[in-house]
This record gives structure tokens, C-alpha cells and sequence, in this order.
């Protein structure tokens, strides 16, 4: 049954990147929400992951699907979803925590990421979104704890999961506040691109953390 559960996520997500190749908000509404139903029931199914551990990442998953319906909501619902995932790492981290944990240099690759990511993209929050700052530090700090916990694991998909999480909401922020800052226009063509990539990203790494808990 895990199986199954994995592949309707994966037909869901096929689904959520046509509805955002083609802008169909009628797809994304199935697809989207889709992919995360079907993935909490295969970590439901999970029988023999840490109980500790299963958790607390379907915690996370749920968390995450409520971000993602707050996502494709009008722009005023951005700050709910931004605090679901917020909470949703906080949960991940949790779940991780279990383990056992142990520092390795891999841990500076985050460091790096941050540092290279980091300041043009709160340069740009604050010029256009200042009353979104505070909260887009915060997260920032617990992605950055959420992918510093996962290198401890040493546990290969949850680094994976972990990077890739972090490279889609690099993205998304990205795309959301630093590019309208810049001059440079984007055809509609590049902004679904760039948006499909997001996405992308975003489903491999929470299928990362389920396929964690499905092969213990």
C-alpha cells in the first residue's frame, strides 16, 4: 500500500506541474494539495519507522499541506503559508532529532548556501516588504537549522530531502522578492519555468523524508 500511496503522489505531481506549465489553477488545486494527501498516507503507512520519528514528520506533512493551500490562495494569505512551513521545519528538525546526531564539516555547504542566498534576498524583502522581514529571517534561521540537522543524520535522504528543500524555497523566494526588484523582465514562459522548478524541488524533497520512513 505504500507503494500505492507513493505513486498517486507521484501522478499528483504530474498533474500540479501541468496545471503550472499551463497557469490552470483548476489543476494546481487537484494536484497540489494531492501530492501531500497521498504522502502522509504512505508515511501513515510506514509501519516500521522510529514511531518518534513518524511522528513528528507527518506532523511536518500536514503542516506543509496547509502551507501549500495557503500558496495558492490570494497573496494576502502568503504570510500563513510562509508560517505553516516555518512550523512544518520545526517538525522535520523534531523528527530528526531522534536520531542520532553527530557535526560533520558538510554542515559549512549550508553555511555557504546561506551566505550566497541570504543577503540579496532580504536586501530585496526589505525594500518591497518590510513588514515581511522579520518574519522571512525567521525562517530562514530554521531551514538553515532544519538542513544543518539533516547532515548531522548522516541519513542520504534526508540530506537530499533537505537540500532540495532548501533549494526550492531559495527559488520561490527568489522569483517572489528579489526578481521584481531587478529591471530585467521575465517572459510569462520563464516565470512558469522557474515556477515548475519550485515545484519540482519541493515534491522530491518531501518525497525524501517519506521515503525515509518507508525504508526503515
Amino acid at each position: 500500500m505504500t507503494v500505492v500511496a507513493f505513486v498517486a503522489a507521484a501522478a499528483f505531481a504530474l498533474v500540479d506541474w501541468v496545471g503550472v506549465v499551463r497557469d490552470d489553477r483548476r489543476l494546481r488545486w487537484i494536484g497540489k494539495p494531492g501530492v501531500m494527501v497521498a504522502l502522509i498516507a504512505a508515511a501513515l503507512l510506514a509501519d516500521d519507522a522510529p514511531a518518534a520519528v513518524r511522528t513528528w514528520f507527518v506532523i511536518a506533512l500536514v503542516l506543509s499541506l496547509v502551507g501549500d493551500v495557503a500558496l495558492l490562495l490570494r497573496d494576502r494569505w502568503f504570510p500563513l503559508g510562509l508560517a505553516a512551513f516555518l512550523l512544518a521545519h520545526l517538525a522535520y528538525i523534531a523528527g530528526m532529532a531522534q536520531l542520532d546526531l553527530e557535526l560533520t564539516p558538510w554542515i559549512l555547504t549550508v553555511v555557504v548556501a546561506a551566505a550566497v542566498v541570504g543577503p540579496p534576498l532580504l536586501g530585496a524583502v526589505r525594500t518591497g516588504h518590510p513588514n515581511l522581514l522579520g518574519p522571512v529571517v525567521a525562517y530562514l534561521v530554521v531551514i538553515l537549522a532544519m538542513a544543518i540537522t539533516a547532515w548531522c543524520t548522516g541519513e542520504p535522504w534526508l540530506i537530499v530531502a533537505a537540500a532540495l528543500f532548501f533549494a526550492s524555497d531559495a527559488m520561490l523566494g527568489w522569483g517572489r522578492f528579489v526578481v521584481p526588484t531587478r529591471s530585467t523582465r521575465r517572459g510569462p514562459g520563464v516565470e512558469r519555468l522557474g515556477a515548475l522548478a519550485v515545484m519540482m524541488t519541493y515534491h522530491g524533497a518531501q518525497a525524501c523524508f517519506v521515503a525515509w520512513l518507508a525504508t526503515r
